[in-house]
């Protein structure tokens, strides 16, 4: 063995979400998943896309964020094909986003996602319904990602009577 060079490499178990978009991406390429291996290539285009904007390796939270907009765009074109009733070309972006769901961090249910809004509102002194827009931002801060903005919105809603 040379000198200076360990004998054995370690691979750190939590690899970023880059990464591991990138070997999911492979395994679809091997099991020649071209439904998934689309959807993937689409993301990493996005990932690659907001990259260059920034200028700097993406971090998992801005991994998150972009994955977080192509699902909310995934989303509006399924609404738009389901209110057209083109079951057709709805059905293949349930497919996207449920492999997009993936790389989400798991989602709140709503007792919590209520419970956290409650005590984030109380901890800020916001009573009024005069104060959603300032709710809103203490509320999305407090569910840190965890909960879609529709579903803090309406948990806002209900407190703010």
């Amino acid at each position: 063995m040379k000198k200076g060079r360990p004998a054995l490499f370690f691979f750190p178990h939590d690899m970023s979400l880059t990464q591991k978009v990138n070997d999911d991406m492979k395994e679809a390429m091997k099991a020649q998943d071209a439904a998934r291996l689309s959807t993937l290539r689409m993301l990493k285009s996005a990932l690659k896309n907001k990259q260059i904007d920034l200028q700097h390796e993406l971090t998992d939270d801005e991994v998150v964020a972009v994955v977080k907009t192509q699902v909310k765009l995934l989303k509006d074109s399924f609404d738009a094909f389901d209110k057209a009733s083109r079951a057709d070309l709805a059905a293949p972006i349930l497919k996207e986003l449920t492999v997009l769901e993936a790389y989400l961090p798991a989602q709140m249910d709503d007792a919590t996602v209520e419970a956290k809004v409650r005590e984030a509102l109380s901890a800020a002194g916001i009573t009024a319904k005069a104060d959603a827009g300032k709710a809103m931002g203490v509320a999305m801060k407090a569910v840190a990602g965890q909960a879609d903005g529709s579903r803090v919105k309406a948990a806002v809603e209900k407190i703010l009577v």
